[in-house]
C-alpha cells in the first residue's frame, strides 16, 4: 500500500456570518494515497467545495490540520493544481500562452525557452488541443476551453490535481467525450485527482474511491463507496456491468435515500 499523499487529520471549517457563527464542515479524517482517483460526493451545501478549497491551501481550517506530501497545507502551491468549472483563462492570451504562463511560473527559474515550450506543447497534444494552440479562448468552444484549463493544470506536474465540477458547465456529449479523456490522461500519467461531482455516473466511471459527504450544515464524511472496477474503464462496456451497477446504486441509495431522508 502507498503512503498517503494528502492527509486531513480532524478537519473543521467554521465561517463567521451576520447570523453568526456558520459550521460549514466538521470532523474529517481522509487519507489520499498517490495515483488515487477520489470523488467528493453530495447535496448542494454539503462543504465539498470547501473541502477541496482547504486541500487546494485556498483557505484555513479553524480546526485539525491538512498534509500533503508531509508537510502542513498553509497555502496554495504548484504542488496543488487547481481546475474550476470555470476554465479562468486569459482572455487576451492564446492558448498556448496561457498554458506556458502556469509552466513558466513552475519551471521558469531552471529551465531555458525551448525546454518550457516543449512541456506546453506536450500538455496541449495531451489533450488534443495541438491544433489550436494558437487561438484565444473567444475562438474556441467551451469543451476546448475545459481542455486548455486541463492542459494548464497537468502541465504544472503536480503532486495532486484538484476539480471543482469540471465538466458541470458542458452539454451531455462534451462532458462525456471529456470524462473518457480525462480517464485517458489519468493512466497515462498516473495522477492522483480529488474531484467534486453531483454526477453519480461521472464520480463511478472516474473514481476509485467515492466519499459522500452528509447534508449540511456541518456536514462530514458519511460513507465512502471504493469502485474495484477495473482500468482502463470503457463507456459502454461498464452500461453492461453488474459491478458498476452495484456501486451506481450504493451511491444514489446514500443521496436519495439515507440523505434526502434527513433532509426533509
Amino acid at each position: 500500500m502507498n503512503k498517503p499523499l494528502v492527509k486531513i487529520e480532524r478537519v473543521g471549517q467554521t465561517f463567521k456570518t451576520k447570523q453568526g457563527s456558520f459550521v460549514a464542515l466538521r470532523d474529517i479524517d481522509l487519507s489520499i494515497t498517490a495515483g488515487e482517483v477520489v470523488s467528493l460526493i453530495g447535496h448542494s451545501g454539503c462543504g465539498k467545495s470547501t473541502l477541496l478549497n482547504l486541500i487546494a491551501g485556498l483557505t484555513t481550517p479553524t480546526t485539525g490540520v491538512l498534509l500533503c506530501d508531509n508537510r502542513e497545507i498553509a497555502g496554495p502551491g504548484p504542488d496543488r493544481a487547481v481546475v474550476f468549472q470555470n476554465h479562468s483563462l486569459l482572455p487576451w492570451m492564446t492558448c498556448f500562452e496561457n498554458v506556458m504562463l502556469a509552466v513558466e511560473r513552475v519551471f521558469g527559474a531552471k529551465e531555458g525557452k525551448p525546454k518550457l515550450k516543449k512541456r506546453v506543447e506536450a500538455a496541449l497534444a495531451m489533450v488534443h488541443m495541438d491544433h489550436a494552440m494558437h487561438k484565444y479562448p473567444h475562438e474556441v468552444s467551451g469543451g476546448m476551453k475545459q481542455r486548455v484549463g486541463i492542459a494548464r493544470a497537468f502541465s504544472m506536474e503536480p503532486k495532486i490535481l484538484l476539480m471543482d465540477e469540471p465538466f458541470g458547465a458542458l452539454d451531455a456529449l462534451t462532458r462525456a467525450s471529456l470524462q473518457d479523456e480525462l480517464n485517458g490522461v489519468m493512466a497515462k500519467t498516473g495522477a492522483t485527482v480529488v474531484m467534486v461531482t453531483h454526477d453519480v455516473d461521472e464520480a463511478v466511471l472516474l473514481s476509485d474511491r467515492i466519499v459522500m459527504m452528509t447534508n449540511g450544515p456541518a456536514a462530514t464524511i458519511g460513507e465512502i463507496v471504493e469502485v474495484k472496477l477495473p482500468r482502463p474503464r470503457e463507456r459502454l462496456a461498464l452500461a453492461e456491468d453488474q459491478k458498476y451497477a452495484e456501486y451506481r446504486a450504493a451511491v444514489l441509495d446514500f443521496l436519495y435515500r439515507k440523505q434526502l431522508k434527513k433532509a426533509a
